[in-house]
């Protein structure tokens, strides 16, 4: 059985899938040529991160396809219920990026209360006299709160690290119910963990936040969940992170919020326009920027390449091989 791994998998995974006697490709095909690729090379899984899309023009132009694989939490490059209606296996490995993207959202949090990437720009200067008075307004991390909107695993691994800083921690869920969180094992502790009650609620808590980051899947109607409304009832100087999908933040409202004083700072790893964001994003001094790298760490491709492995061994067992 053959597998296309169209936007790479870990050398751990691709050793993992030809040990069990799969032939695993990893040259990339463009989109526009993809179809005919699978259909040449007798492909049946496809493997997918975030910039390959499998739509029902693929799914119903290649009739030998038998899995659709992404690398990674969000489906919302593949038409999963098409694909799983044509009786195609849709996968994907949620828990292998969590702790990667609490990470860089960790990292965009201390970022905007040091103005850290300003600092490290403009040090080149090699005179910091002015940039010392610039920068000597910062703030900490402990004793603020922060709202975190979508609360799965990356979420509550976020969480974790927050409380772990000191942080108040809220969180916001479609149900009301109790997540303990783990903390993992502390010296003299052993295994910690805490309970947090989620809110449903957005509206009625984000005017506590100091930070706020979102965690949730690109919406149905294509809806952002931050818009000029929910602007207006955070607090000023409020800071935004957004490592989940590009448009559930209103881009040109939270350029609003920024010009207005409300927003004091923002960390865009996703964007509505990939991969070309609008300039006025990227100009902007009071917006960090990465391309979507949220769950780009070795430690994380290692672990959703075993897993995407794992999981079609699994569906289709070791293939003989003559």
């Amino acid at each position: 059985m053959k597998i296309l791994a169209n936007d790479g998998i870990s050398n751990e995974g691709k050793a993992a899938l030809e040990a069990a006697g799969f032939t695993v490709i990893t040259d990339k095909v463009e989109q526009a040529d993809l179809i005919s690729a699978v259909n040449e090379q007798h492909i049946e899984v496809v493997l997918v991160r975030s910039a390959t899309t499998v739509r029902k023009e693929v799914i119903d132009s290649c009739p030998g396809l038998k899995l659709i694989g992404r690398g990674g939490v969000g489906m919302d490059n593949i038409d999963v219920d098409y694909a799983r209606e044509k009786g195609i296996t849709v996968i994907n490995t949620p828990a292998s990026s969590s702790q990667s993207v609490a990470e860089l959202v960790m990292g965009m949090m201390f970022a905007g209360a040091r103005s850290l990437h300003h600092s490290f720009a403009n040090m080149k200067t090699g005179d910091f006299s002015a940039l010392k008075k610039r920068y000597a307004k910062g703030t900490e991390l402990r004793g603020k709160t922060l709202v975190i909107i979508g609360f799965g695993r990356i979420g509550q691994s976020l969480a974790a690290y927050a409380i772990g800083c000191g942080m108040k921690v809220i969180a916001v869920s479609n149900e009301v119910h109790t997540v303990k969180v783990s903390l993992g094992t502390l010296q003299g502790l052993g295994e910690v963990a805490v309970d947090i009650e989620t809110v449903a609620d957005l509206r009625s808590v984000i005017g506590e936040a100091d930070v706020i980051s979102l965690h949730v899947p690109k919406q149905a109607n294509g809806a952002a969940v931050l818009n000029a409304a929910e602007f207006d009832l955070m607090k000023k100087g409020v800071h935004i992170i957004n490592a989940a999908r590009g448009g559930v933040v209103n881009e040109t409202d939270l350029l609003a919020a920024i010009a207005s004083g409300k927003v004091a700072f923002a960390g865009l790893d996703v964007f509505e326009n990939e991969p070309n964001p609008r300039a006025d994003l990227l100009n902007n001094e009071a917006i960090a920027t990465t391309p979507h790298v949220g769950a780009a760490t070795g430690e994380a491709q290692d672990r959703i390449g075993l897993e995407l492995a794992n999981l079609i061994i699994t569906q289709f067992g070791a293939q003989v091989t003559a």
